[in-house]
C-alpha cells in the first residue's frame, strides 16, 4: 500500500471527481431522500446500504477491467440500460400513486406499510446497479486516478477512499432528511414532494432509455 501513496497526485483529482458525483442529486440520492422522509431514518439508511452495495459492485468491476468486457458484450449493457430505464419508470408510477392517495396516513399505518429490510436493500441496489452511467463514472474515476503501469494497490486505495466517502454521504442524506423538521416538511407538502419524485424518476427513466451509451 505504501507504493500506492506515491500516486496521490493522480488519485486526488479522481477523488474530487467522485465527491462531486456522489453529492449531486441523481436517482440514488433522490431515493434516499424520499425514503428517509417517507419512512424514517432506519428505512433511509437501509436503502442507502443497497445503493452503497451497487456502487461497490461497479467500483470493483471497473478496477477489474470492465471496459474490455463492455466492448465485448455491448448488448448486455444495452439490456441493462433498458432494464434500468423501466425500473425508474416503475418507481415514478409508485410515486404517482402516492400522490393520488388521499390525506396523510396516520403514523401507525405509515409504520405498518414501511417496506421490508430486504425490499429496501434490493431497491437501492437495483437503482444503482442498473444505471449504466454509474458504470462509466467509475470507469472514468479509475482511469483518472490510475495511470498506466500503476500497481493494483492504487485501484484498491481509490475504491477504499471513494467508497468510504460514499457511505458517509449516503448515510448523511438519510440522517438529514429523517429529522423531525424534515418529516414535518414532508407531512405538510407530501403531495408536492411525491409529485416531484414521480416527475424526477419519469424524466430519469426516459432519459436513460433514450440515451446513447
Amino acid at each position: 500500500m505504501h507504493e500506492a501513496l506515491a500516486y496521490l497526485p493522480q488519485i486526488l483529482p479522481a477523488y474530487v471527481a467522485y465527491l462531486i458525483a456522489v453529492v449531486s442529486p441523481g436517482p440514488a440520492i433522490m431515493a434516499i431522500i424520499a425514503t428517509s422522509m417517507t419512512h424514517g431514518r432506519k428505512a433511509g439508511m437501509t436503502i442507502s446500504l443497497g445503493i452503497f452495495g451497487g456502487s461497490l459492485t461497479w467500483a470493483t468491476a471497473a478496477a477489474a477491467g470492465l471496459a474490455t468486457l463492455l466492448q465485448t458484450y455491448a448488448m448486455a449493457l444495452e439490456i441493462l440500460k433498458i432494464f434500468g430505464g423501466f425500473y425508474l419508470l416503475y418507481l415514478a408510477y409508485k410515486a404517482f400513486r402516492a400522490v393520488r392517495a388521499s390525506g396523510d396516513l396516520p403514523a401507525a399505518r405509515e409504520e405498518a406499510r414501511s417496506p421490508s429490510f430486504k425490499s429496501l436493500i434490493l431497491r437501492g441496489y437495483g437503482i444503482h446497479v442498473t444505471n449504466p452511467k454509474a458504470i462509466f463514472a467509475w470507469l472514468a474515476i479509475i482511469a483518472l486516478g490510475m495511470p498506466q503501469g500503476a500497481p493494483a494497490s492504487v485501484a484498491m486505495l481509490i475504491i477504499a477512499v471513494c467508497c468510504s466517502t460514499g457511505f458517509v454521504v449516503f448515510m448523511g442524506y438519510a440522517t438529514l432528511f429523517s429529522t423531525p423538521h424534515a418529516l414535518k416538511i414532508y407531512r405538510n407538502a407530501r403531495r408536492w414532494i411525491e409529485g416531484a419524485m414521480a416527475g424526477f424518476y419519469c424524466f430519469a427513466g426516459i432519459k436513460l432509455l433514450t440515451s446513447n451509451i
